[in-house]
């Protein structure tokens, strides 16, 4: 099947299907040399042909109807980038039941369904891949099972959502409140109109899952990974933040922790030196720590329509070449079971703490001293400004486990001097 043309039918022609389409368009000479012979798109399904797009593919091959696609003798590769679940699963599913290779985007269908979809690939067997789900143009997850795969993996740590940093860059660059960031990056486009499942978390936490599959080899339960957003983060958090040497970003983090898997997401400070200090805007990274290799870092645009289709289009030349050598069913899953999650009261980070107080002797000392009792000890304390009666005052721990440090935060908040607890931020090593 050496130089046959290899087709493509794309599900969802939206941001990531119209920048795939317009790669492989663009791009086809040198593709088609890459992927051992032509590789032409030949179906496009979506639900609204009325939306204007910058880029429309020809009258004759649109169609309303998935199943156009998917039951086409003729279609090789099914690309799916309609996002979400339902009825995105079905779709998934029903091209890899007929003998189709599989590219998609799609990362809370992978977070959530990604070990059900790679069994039944597996069972065909056809190829599924996935670049685009976890860091849009950032090509971490084929860095993972390919380039470092001689590793023992010990930690990826990773800035993962675009939305949530644009705003934190804008807080932190222009002085800016949460909501005006917010509305600014709605404007610009950078956040959705509902931009809740960036705020708090849920978008991160999908793709730390993915990636700490593939990592650790072990299967991740999407509900056991804590998520936290940045709603609560303040202007005072940002300036407190920086006169301590830190910046402040919205972590997605997997470590191998002796047997455990601990997978979070979280605000978090970040020291200025730190290399996931600097990324900044809209951009995402992702720092990976192995045995053998060290350090190494991928940065880049973690969305939009060509970065994202630059990954989608990867995916389909792999899948177009195995499709060539008749190596259809090479891509399987490599997990070996599911994963035994470190509970979150056991993970040890330290804590920045901002609280309002009572601006009177002995404050300090009442706070020490429940610290004390709860084993958690204090690195710093910093008086930072006083109102009338009410004093704010910051505290930074050495590390402590989160269900010893939430204990003594009870029975501090319970304390008469204790106005509020304003903030409470980890600290990133």
């Amino acid at each position: 099947m050496e130089q046959e043309q290899i087709n493509v039918g794309i599900l969802g022609y939206g941001i990531v299907g119209s920048g795939t389409y317009r790669i492989l368009c663009g791009n086809a000479e040198s593709i088609a040399q890459r992927a051992g012979g032509p590789v032409t798109v030949t179906r496009v399904a979506d639900i609204d042909w009325e939306r204007e797009r910058e880029v429309m593919p020809p009258q004759a091959l649109r169609s309303t109807e998935a199943t156009d696609v998917i039951n086409d003798p003729n279609v090789h590769i099914v690309v799916e980038t309609i996002g979400g679940v339902a009825p995105a699963r079905e779709y998934v599913l029903e091209a890899i039941r007929s003998g189709k290779g599989v590219v998609t985007s799609n990362k809370e269908l992978m977070a959530k369904h990604g070990s059900e979809i790679l069994d039944a690939a597996e069972e065909v067997p056809v190829d599924v891949e996935f670049e685009g789900s976890a860091a849009g143009g950032i090509p971490i997850i084929r860095s993972l099972k390919e380039g470092l795969e001689g590793n023992t993996i010990h930690e990826v740590v990773g800035i993962l959502n675009g939305t949530t940093n644009y705003i934190l860059t804008r807080m932190t660059e222009g002085s800016e409140s949460f909501d005006d960031a917010l509305s600014e990056a709605q404007k610009l486009g950078y956040a959705e109109a509902d931009p809740w499942a960036d705020v708090e978390g849920d978008d991160a936490a999908y793709k730390i899952a993915i990636l700490a599959a593939i990592a650790f080899g072990k299967r991740i339960n999407i509900a056991d990974v804590p998520r936290e957003g940045i709603t609560k983060i303040s202007p005072a958090d940002i300036r407190h933040a920086s006169e301590m040497g830190y910046v402040i970003k919205l972590l997605a983090i997997a470590k191998n922790a002796g047997g455990q898997i601990e997978v979070r997401v979280h605000p978090a400070l970040v020291p200025k030196s730190h290399p996931l200090a600097a990324v900044s805007d809209v951009f995402n990274a992702v720092l990976v720590r192995g045995d053998a290799v060290g350090d190494v870092m991928l940065y880049g645009r973690g969305a939009g329509s060509l970065p994202t289709g630059s990954a989608v289009v990867g995916d389909i030349i792999s899948i177009a070449r195995n499709i060539r050598n008749g190596a259809m069913g090479r891509v399987v899953c490599t997990c070996q079971g599911h994963a035994t999650m470190k509970p979150m009261g056991d993970v040890e980070t330290r804590k920045y703490v901002r609280m309002a107080v009572r601006d009177q002797p002995g404050v300090m000392g009442k706070i020490a001293t429940i610290f004390g009792d709860e084993k958690v000890s204090i690195n710093s304390v910093i008086q930072k400004r006083s109102e009338g009666t009410v004093a704010e005052i910051v505290w930074e721990t050495h590390l402590v486990a989160e269900s010893a440090f939430q204990a003594a935060l009870r029975r501090i908040s319970d304390l008469d001097v204790v106005v509020a607890t304003s903030s409470v931020i980890r600290v990133q090593e």
